[in-house]
């Protein structure tokens, strides 16, 4: 092993406003004090209650992944366990999330945050 993964960054066009998004998802704390990390404008994170480090970075001329559009793809994505999925959807859509794909039948979802990132409910 020579690196330890210290978070996952998302590019986005307001990095605040995405973190608060993210935070109505997962809880946590936005912006905790930590010693990695300088805050601001250009620059805000989440602490998840699972340990995950989430951070936003200010991307001025952003363009979203337009999912499935293989010419703009998505690069990767967040899976997030969920137990009821109509019950997370409603939550998502209230904070911002936008619906991609339905489930048809499946145990996952595909969404959108504000910023346009693809990420997924999964019902675990």
């Amino acid at each position: 092993m020579i690196a330890e993964l210290q978070c996952v960054v998302l590019d986005c066009p307001e990095p605040q406003s995405l973190a608060e998004f993210y935070r109505s998802l997962l809880g946590g704390n936005v912006n905790q004090p930590d010693r990695r990390w300088s805050l601001g404008e250009s620059w805000a994170t989440l602490h998840t209650p699972s340990g995950l480090v989430l951070a936003f970075q200010q991307a001025l001329d952003h363009v979203p992944p337009r999912w499935p559009d293989p010419t703009r793809p998505q690069q990767f994505h967040l899976d997030l366990g969920v137990p009821d999925l109509d019950r997370a959807q409603e939550e998502v859509l209230a904070a911002g999330g936008t619906l991609l794909e339905g489930s048809d039948g499946r145990s996952w979802r595909v969404y959108a945050d504000p910023a346009g990132h693809p990420f997924c409910l999964v019902r675990h």
